[in-house]
């Protein structure tokens, strides 16, 4: 790239994914500097402490300069603020995917504006043309879903250095370079949090309310401990094994908030199942004419396989998404990401179901 190298800033977690990806941008000419975001404080030693060495450690190996943000406010008036209001609401929140578009193509981004940056660049699986977003190469990483919020003005200028990579060349590439994250477990749990013990976790925030589970004949088969500590489908975790019901396991059907009852079905599955999803904030990322009704692949959650289904925005941001056939466990508060073949079109917060 010459003398003068564009300058790229790149989010780096702590994490096998981030260390590769700074190590091919500056492998492929960048001038590259990794910054480290600390999100979320607590007293005593946190899994930011080691991942910020980690960093540290990365840094050093690969000869660039890593410096330390603190983005703590910003994330718990915009993201963490959230996910509580939507457990005291009784809904499961999904706050990864709101923490990408005020974190890490928010603040960040902004943040790195001001060091001149002329791009920025994170560890995430996916791919970018123009100003359209794209699925990874790598299907079982590929992480476009929690992308679905990001504007599409903040993409302008970011690179996904890993997109066209699969994880086990990650993982062996960050080995032959002697990365001291090559073997580092992937991060799982909240954005920026890292893994807890929910319950406990939670109820430092939201005081439980514990109440009866109920059959859906309205017989009290046990006790739960606060609705928001459950979702739809759920089958672990209900303590009621053992009491007598129809054939198959328990499952969570239904919320009864008026009521603070959980109410749980035994064998058949079918009251799970719905076509008709709608909802509200439907981003759409890049251009395009999408009135009418437009045929697409849809998911409700990030492990789900992508399913046929047809698309019509409605006013206001609100959307409707038909599935050709009826989906188990879609769940208020998550997120329904549309794709176009690999093309991430997008996706909106999902506020009701239907058949």
């Amino acid at each position: 790239m010459g003398a003068k190298a564009k300058k790229v800033i790149i989010g780096m977690s702590g994490g096998v994914d981030s260390a590769v990806a700074a190590y091919l941008l500056k492998r492929d000419g960048y001038n590259v500097t990794g910054l480290f975001m600390h999100n979320w404080e607590e007293d005593g030693e946190c899994p930011a402490t080691q991942d910020w060495r980690d960093v540290q450690s990365v840094g050093e190996k690969l000869g660039i300069q890593v410096y330390s943000v603190n983005f703590a406010a910003a994330y718990m008036d915009g993201v963490f603020d959230y996910f509580l209001r939507e457990y005291r609401a009784f809904r499961t929140p999904n706050p990864d995917v709101l923490c990408n578009r005020i974190i890490k193509f928010g603040a960040f981004r902004d943040y790195c504006a001001t060091l001149g940056a002329d791009y920025i660049a994170t560890g995430h699986y996916c791919r970018r043309n123009g100003d359209m977003l794209y699925k990874a190469v790598d299907g079982n990483k590929d992480q476009s879903y929690f992308l679905n919020q990001v504007l599409t003005e903040q993409l302008g200028n970011v690179l996904f250095p890993l997109g066209d990579m699969i994880k086990p060349q990650v993982r062996a590439l960050a080995d032959e370079l002697g990365l001291s994250v090559a073997k580092k477990k992937d991060s799982t749990g909240v954005c920026f949090i890292g893994e807890r013990k929910f319950k406990k976790f939670l109820s430092a925030y939201l005081p439980a309310q514990p109440g009866d589970i109920a059959d859906t004949a309205g017989n009290v088969v046990g006790r739960h401990d606060g609705l928001m500590y459950y979702t739809l489908g759920q089958r672990r975790g209900l303590g009621i094994g053992g009491v007598k019901g129809a054939a198959g396991r328990w499952f969570v059907l239904a919320k009864d908030v008026e009521h603070n009852r959980l109410i749980v079905s035994c064998g058949d599955e079918s009251e799970l199942y719905s076509s008709v999803v709608e909802g509200t904030d439907f981003n759409v990322i890049g251009g395009g004419d999408f009135s009418g009704e437009i045929r697409c692949t849809a998911k409700t959650r990030y492990r789900q396989p992508d399913r046929a289904a047809t698309l019509t925005m409605l006013d206001g941001g609100k959307y409707r998404l038909v599935f050709d056939e009826p989906q188990r466990a879609v769940t208020p508060g998550q997120y329904a990401v549309v794709y176009l073949g690999d093309r991430c079109l997008g996706g909106g917060v999902i506020e009701r179901t239907g058949e």
